[in-house]
């Protein structure tokens, strides 16, 4: 039976969907493992959406808080907002109150990823208040760490991510996830997912 890994994310001008992405295709390459992308749902009605020169959504389908169940394990995904969770996302995990009554996402793995717009904007603090939504369902938490070896030593260039998780720095909106970056996030995919593939395969 596949193990089954949900990568969760909201993305307003697509930095966190390309990070999202390239996670899916680092969870897919672990044989046994389905991974499958999905959106939350946007809080912020069209004409501020416009307003904010936000890009329309991609096709990639919205989730329903239950849908959550469902997972063998989530990496959730989302912009900061003043060091913490984009409210987007933060508005979905408050609407999951129903799964933390009955326990049904207890024991599962989850992982995080972020996107940034500076080096000192969250790039860890967004990882660290997001842990708190994950403790109170009574999930388990799996950081990367250094397992992505050399690129999480990397000084000479500007790069996001952390030993919390996949990141990229989004600058004034203009900047894309680089090559390494996407390397990190196609790494966290596949740690993460052989990791839920162990832990399905335990229980």
């Amino acid at each position: 039976m596949a193990t089954n890994v949900y990568i969760v994310y909201y993305s307003m001008y697509g930095h966190v969907e390309k990070l999202a992405e390239e996670i899916k295709k680092g969870a897919a390459s672990v044989e046994g493992v389905e991974a499958k992308l999905w959106q939350v749902p946007e809080t912020l009605p069209d004409e501020v959406l416009v307003k904010m020169s936000a890009p329309p959504k991609s096709d990639v389908p919205i989730i329903s808080p239950n849908e959550l169940s469902e997972a063998d394990g989530l990496l959730l995904g989302f912009p900061t907002r003043f060091g913490m969770m984009a409210a987007q996302f933060k508005a979905f995990l408050d609407a999951t109150g129903g799964l933390w009554r009955t326990q049904q996402l207890a024991g599962k793995p989850a992982g995080i990823f972020y996107s940034t717009g500076s080096q000192g904007g969250g790039q860890e603090t967004t990882a660290l208040t997001a842990i708190t939504q994950l403790v109170h369902h009574g999930m388990i938490f799996v950081p990367i760490g250094y397992a992505f070896g050399a690129g999480m030593f990397e000084i000479e260039k500007v790069k996001g991510g952390s030993p919390y998780g996949a990141g990229t720095l989004a600058g004034d909106g203009s900047r894309s996830p680089t090559e390494l970056e996407l390397e990190q996030a196609f790494h966290h995919g596949k740690y993460f997912a052989a990791i839920a593939k162990k832990l399905k395969g335990s229980s």
